[in-house]
């Protein structure tokens, strides 16, 4: 097992413009920053910081149970495990409720970003992690993720490496990379992510017109910010690849993941616009 270290990616402090415009992320920014200022001159305790679970389901009963167990096994217990649950029509709904520490919500919206958004709405904690209903967390996982936050006031969320597996008796899925079954990899994705309440007040919710990559870009939004990130290097998540696992190579899912990388570098580009004051102008 590796030594716990992280690697910062990205620290900068300069509010750049989104989709939403300079208003809105220069708000965000100036939010974040005196949250942060608080956090770094002592005004917000740091320590046992308490962690909300969200766990976006519809139809996950196959698998949901062995999720909740991980969840529940923590060494750094939560303060609450949410089922964000958008219509589910198998016992989904039964098996999170026979859990009495689970809190079962319905969801505002439809798709997995408003499920996400549901869960930061309805939750209370200081952070926030995310996991899916096939996959499992070795019971370290806050614990590690805590630890090196709490560690490291700058830091708005970190990440860490991922281990896939095949279900038994199921075959790759299409769009999925065989390669990837093979030793372990780092992981900015949704199960491995633990975050600062206040990063979503910065970097901002979920896009719930994405029916798909979603996460790409939330994460390519914090990216594009300057979010102060790290990736805590060690295996906290067991991603489980099975039948139904959603399509990687779907025409809807390459149109998503297209213009959220359009979006990245449109953003990209005009923060390397400089506009000249006005008696410097070219005439």
């Amino acid at each position: 097992m590796r030594a716990e270290a992280g690697r910062r990616t990205v620290c900068g402090r300069n509010a750049r413009r989104t989709d939403e415009g300079d208003a809105a992320v220069t708000r965000r920014m100036r939010a974040a920053q005196t949250a942060l200022a608080d956090v770094e001159q002592g005004v917000i305790a740091v320590a046992d910081p308490a962690v909300s679970v969200i766990m976006a389901v519809k139809n996950g009963a196959r698998f949901l149970g062995a999720a909740i167990d991980s969840v529940l096994a923590q060494d750094y217990r939560p303060v609450e495990v949410v089922v964000v649950e958008e219509g589910s029509v198998d016992d989904t709904v039964s098996i999170a409720r026979s859990y009495p520490a689970v809190r079962v919500v319905p969801q505002a919206g439809m798709g997995i970003a408003s499920a996400y958004n549901t869960g930061i709405d309805v939750t209370c904690g200081d952070l926030l992690a995310f996991l899916s209903s096939d996959d499992l967390w070795t019971p370290d996982k806050l614990s590690a993720q805590v630890r090196y936050l709490r560690a490291r006031p700058p830091v708005q969320y970190v990440t860490a490496r991922v281990r896939f597996f095949l279900e038994p008796g199921c075959a790759v899925p299409p769009g999925f990379k065989p390669g990837l079954l093979e030793g372990d990899h780092v992981g900015h994705i949704m199960e491995t992510l633990l975050a600062r309440r206040q990063v979503f007040d910065l970097v901002g919710r979920f896009d719930p017109r994405l029916s798909t990559g979603e996460d790409i870009d939330w994460f390519s939004r914090a990216i594009d910010l300057g979010v102060c990130t790290a990736v805590v290097e060690r295996v906290l998540l067991h991603k489980r690849v099975h039948d139904k696992n959603l399509s990687l190579n779907d025409a809807e899912s390459n149109r998503n993941l297209l213009a959220v990388v359009k979006r990245s570098l449109d953003r990209r580009r005009e923060r390397f616009v400089q506009i000249p004051p006005s008696g410097d102008r070219s005439r």
